[in-house]
């Protein structure tokens, strides 16, 4: 009952767009959007599955205690990157918080995130929400539910690979192999060659001497 109750909700219009909030949660500043086109916003909202064990996986899987956020929005209001999220950080806590799995783990805003760390030093309550925010990358993958922003996805293969393979990052080899898999050739060829004029792009790649440690720990 309660579960109705919380997904019949009020819409609110923003530009073209129309939304419905959890009625429940609506006298909240941080409550979660759904997105709802013209022609159903006077239609009954699609129902919604949460999972009541993925806050405690989450938890579990990043040491981090994401229950405790009572979204002040200090990591909103703070991130670079928000303009171009999808959801906003906090919203994505509280989407931990209520189960929604697919909205969290789909959503562009963990792949947008850029670890600065800035949403980490502003919690109130020590949450390392960049840490967070990798743990659901890695949750991502590991359940093989398509990412909210593929082109990333496949930038941070490139990356690692390259990281796995040569000890550090080799640019020229990693962004080839990025290349390869978007696509996408003369994208940054301006950029390319300002890096190669001054000598930032090597065509060798330069190895660490543990090359084989570090292979085991991506191993593990």
């Amino acid at each position: 009952m309660w579960l109705q109750e919380w997904w019949i909700s009020r819409p609110f219009a923003v530009g073209r767009s129309y939304y419905r909030i959890p009625l429940a949660y609506s006298h909240l500043p941080i409550g979660i959007a759904f997105p709802m086109s013209d022609a159903t916003t006077s239609r009954e909202a699609p129902p919604i599955r949460p999972d009541s064990a993925f806050l405690s996986d989450v938890e579990e899987h990043c040491d981090e205690p994401v229950s405790s956020c009572y979204h002040c929005r200090k990591c909103t209001n703070g991130c670079p990157l928000a303009f171009a999220m999808d959801v906003m950080p906090n919203q994505v806590m509280r989407m931990i918080q209520l189960g929604l799995v697919e909205e969290a783990l789909q959503s562009k805003t963990i792949w947008i995130c850029a670890s600065c760390q800035t949403c980490t030093t502003r919690c109130p309550n020590s949450i390392d929400i960049a840490h967070v925010m990798d743990c659901l990358r890695q949750l991502n993958r590991e359940r093989g539910i398509q990412p909210g922003e593929e082109d990333v996805v496949k930038f941070h293969d490139a990356f690692l690979k390259s990281v796995r393979r040569n000890g550090r990052v080799f640019e020229f080899g990693m962004v080839g192999a990025y290349k390869l898999k978007t696509m996408n050739f003369f994208g940054d060829t301006k950029i390319a060659m300002e890096m190669l004029k001054r000598g930032k792009l090597k065509f060798l790649p330069s190895r660490i001497r543990g090359t084989k440690e570090v292979r085991k720990m991506f191993d593990k």
